[in-house]
């Protein structure tokens, strides 16, 4: 049992030697590197140790928009004014210039043209510092919207509504559906006519008349139903003959007037005039 003890004792004095053996070792390289960057900073140029850093070269990592904006302002200046109506009709609000350069790209004070034009059109508002939609018609819902069409008896075309708040489509069929309207398609052009029908005047029409009136066959042309209207002191709510006019000017082909389909005599018409038998020779032969 002491022999182990002396064992141990001198293992650990074996122990202590080494660590102390390895600090002192560790001690001398510690002075050795400084000593040695302290000769280097005293042996190197003035210029070497007071220059910084080069900074490093740094790339736009955002090129696709950076074009993108540049192709924007690089474009016609009517294509940079449908940009900005655009936005003011989409969301309509009102933005000043440096608002307009942020949300679509255009910038307007560094285009005069752009500023004058949008400044001086029909469609856009301008309060000497903010931009906005101007509609033809200033309508802020369904209420305001009835009220109008009230005023023309004559019929308003749904086109000069379309733009005068987001919803007023939905409007219009609402108003429709509830009987306060009508939306009439204009025979010749299929543009839509918005008429009022007032519920405070109900009109009861007999069916003697209502048969009259059906059976009344009006033109195919729409030029002369408008012909008839004015002659009997009515102003139409189309222009047909400007209406073509424009058409032509701009290349747009006319429609091509349909034919009325030709009724043939079957075993399932009902035969009205039985007096007359040489009208169903060929009747036998469907």
């Amino acid at each position: 049992m002491t022999s182990l003890q002396e064992s141990l004792d001198k293992f650990k004095k074996q122990q202590e030697k080494c660590q102390s053996t390895l600090t002192s070792i560790a001690a001398k390289a510690g002075s050795s590197k400084a000593g040695a960057q302290k000769s280097t900073a005293v042996n190197a140029p003035p210029q070497a140790i007071s220059r910084p850093p080069a900074p490093a070269v740094k790339f736009s990592n955002d090129t696709e928009r950076l074009q993108h904006i540049n192709s924007i302002r690089k474009s016609p200046v009517g294509a940079q004014i449908k940009r900005v109506i655009d936005l003011l009709l989409e969301t309509r609000q009102a933005f000043t210039p440096e608002q307009i350069n942020e949300t679509c790209y255009v910038d307007m004070n560094a285009n005069k043209a752009v500023f004058d034009s949008l400044r001086n059109n029909p469609k856009v508002n301008y309060d000497g510092k903010r931009f906005s939609y101007k509609s033809k018609h200033d309508l802020k819902d369904k209420n305001q919207l009835l009220v109008l069409i009230r005023k023309f008896p004559e019929g308003i075309a749904v086109i000069d509504l379309k733009d005068a708040y987001p919803t007023v489509m939905d409007d219009l069929q609402a108003l429709k559906s509830a009987g306060q309207i009508w939306l009439l398609s204009n025979f010749d052009s299929q543009e839509d006519i918005a008429y009022p029908n007032d519920p405070r005047v109900p009109i009861k029409v007999d069916d003697d008349l209502k048969q009259l009136f059906r059976g009344v066959e009006l033109p195919r042309d729409m030029l002369d139903i408008e012909r008839d209207l004015q002659k009997n002191g009515m102003k139409p709510a189309t222009n047909t003959a400007k209406r073509r006019a424009m058409a032509q000017v701009h290349g747009i082909p006319s429609k091509p007037k349909t034919k009325k389909k030709k009724h043939e005599i079957s075993k399932r018409t009902k035969l009205t005039n039985a007096h007359l038998p040489e009208l169903f020779r060929n009747l036998g032969n469907v």
